[in-house]
């Protein structure tokens, strides 16, 4: 069915076609009793009017359209038209309509900004004799209108799903705009923290660049230094072969001097020795002493016929008035001048230095001879040296030297230090004195040492100290092993230098070629 608008000067009266087809068909039913669709609710102009849809028997159709009718709009009674095709088609524009709508929402959600488009506007108003015209407002103000006939089935169910199809798209809608409104705040948050970002980066930037030129220039500084140290490291290399050349030079010319000091030194013991031998005897001949002379030491007083160790008076060359000392006659033969002894720790070695020069002690005991007294006996004669020593075990050892002087080569011995000068070991306790061979004299209280500190001070002694010592046979008496380091009565080649030794006896005689 249609609607038939009849217009009557000012009023239009809504005719109702009834198609015979229809007339066995309930409620607005199909020729196979399903309906066609849910009514549709318009907004009626005033001089529209309702009329009852009827069958052509006279029974109603189906339930009446909502209408809104003005008081001067009167109902006639439909007429039978249509049949069943034309509701197949009507149901069909119903579907179209569907789509239709769907579609322009649809287009509306993608033709708008989110945040600004409207809802659709769906409005009917009057478009002719036998149609009611829908108008859908969109929001960019067109228009869609659509045309629809009145007399069809009653659609008002599917109309109905059509609307909450309608609220659940624009639902939907209003949704997907607020998603990208979130978006957007995100976005602006992550574009602000860029913005703050974008500054320190261009200023590390601008360090970097800074920093960069930095490195440039002193990678040029290095390049510019490594090849100035190039040109001096091939110069000193240059210099270093020169000093090799002048150095071996100066070795050879140091070895040709040593050799030209060590042969005059050869052949000037014998003009020593002669010159010696040529000065006159002084005084009387003291007792035991051969062919008339007196003995210049303990070898002229054991050939003189004393062969008892004790105490004898004897005359070195150069110190006429003479002096005691002690004599041993039976080691290797007797004829021994004893300087030095240590035997229970009863006398203080611990002296300076016009103790040592002049001597102190007691003969038959611990005593030191004096320096002054061993240069005046050693250099009247090439003398030789024999040390005993002893460790509170009982062991014995000793050590043997072919040479043996005290200031020897000094014009003021005393001034020069009294320097030692052994050499040619032998015996059985070890070497601990050849390193002191050239050596000045030491007290604590005269340094004459290679040491920043004073040595005798340091080892509680006195000696001939290099830096410091491997023997040191004037220290402090400690009666054997002790905590110290090389402080007490030590020879360290045969007990090192946490052993004091017991006894100690240092003597001198003139070689057998020169007796």
């Amino acid at each position: 069915m249609v609607f038939e608008p009849l217009r009557h000067a000012s009023s239009v009266v809504l005719a109702d076609v009834s198609d015979p087809a229809l007339a066995n068909q309930e409620d607005g039913g199909g020729a196979n009793g399903q309906r066609l669709g849910p009514s549709l609710p318009l907004r009626v102009p005033k001089d529209v009017k309702c009329v009852q849809p009827v069958r052509a028997n006279g029974q109603r159709l189906g339930p009446s359209l909502p209408l809104r009718v003005p008081k001067d709009v009167k109902c006639v009674q439909p007429r039978p038209s249509c049949g069943y095709v034309l509701c197949t088609v009507l149901l069909s524009l119903a579907v179209l309509l569907a789509v239709a709508v769907t579609g322009a929402l649809l287009f509306l959600n993608h033709a708008h900004t989110p945040g600004t488009a409207l809802p659709p506007v769906v409005s009917t108003g009057p478009a002719g004799a036998n149609s009611a015209l829908v108008t859908v407002e969109r929001a960019d103000s067109s228009h869609l209108s659509i045309l629809i006939d009145p007399r069809c089935p009653d659609l008002t169910d599917g109309f109905a799903r059509l609307e909450g199809a309608q609220a659940s798209m624009l639902q939907a809608l209003t949704k997907h705009q607020a998603e990208p409104r979130l978006v957007g705040e995100q976005e602006q948050e992550l574009l602000d923290t860029l913005a703050d970002q974008v500054p320190q980066l261009l200023a590390r930037a601008s360090e970097l660049q800074t920093e960069c030129a930095g490195l440039r220039k002193g990678h040029s500084l290095l390049g510019q230094g490594l090849s100035a140290l190039q040109g001096e490291q091939a110069h000193l290399i240059q210099l270093l072969s020169e000093s090799q050349g002048h150095m071996a030079h100066l070795v050879n010319s140091v070895s040709d001097v040593l050799d030209a000091l060590h042969r005059d030194r050869v052949l000037g013991r014998p003009r020593v020795k002669a010159d010696l031998q040529r000065a006159p005897a002084r005084g009387s001949r003291p007792r035991g002493c051969p062919n008339g002379s007196r003995p210049r030491d303990c070898l002229d007083v054991l050939l003189g016929g004393q062969q008892e160790d004790g105490v004898y008076s004897v005359f070195p060359t150069h110190d006429p008035t003479g002096f005691q000392v002690y004599c041993d006659m039976h080691t290797d033969g007797g004829g021994w001048t004893v300087f030095q002894r240590r035997a229970d720790g009863s006398v203080n070695f611990f002296r300076g230095w016009e103790a040592y020069r002049d001597g102190f002690g007691k003969l038959t005991g611990e005593h030191w001879l004096g320096l002054k007294r061993l240069h005046a006996l050693t250099t009247q004669a090439a003398y030789e040296l024999h040390v005993d020593l002893e460790d509170f075990d009982n062991g014995t050892a000793y050590a043997h030297y072919g040479s043996f002087g005290v200031g020897l080569f000094s014009v003021d011995p005393e001034e020069d230090g009294f320097p030692l000068t052994v050499a040619d070991y032998s015996g059985t306790a070890g070497d601990s004195l050849l390193k002191h061979s050239g050596m000045r004299f030491t007290t604590k209280d005269r340094d004459s040492d290679h040491s920043e500190n004073n040595c005798a001070a340091f080892y509680r002694g006195a000696w001939w100290y290099r830096n410091c010592h491997t023997s040191n046979l004037n220290g402090q008496y400690l009666r054997g092993a002790h905590a110290s380091y090389a402080d007490g009565v030590e020879w360290s080649s045969w007990t090192g230098w946490q052993y004091s030794l017991k006894f100690s006896e240092m003597k001198i005689r003139p070689v057998r070629e020169d007796r």
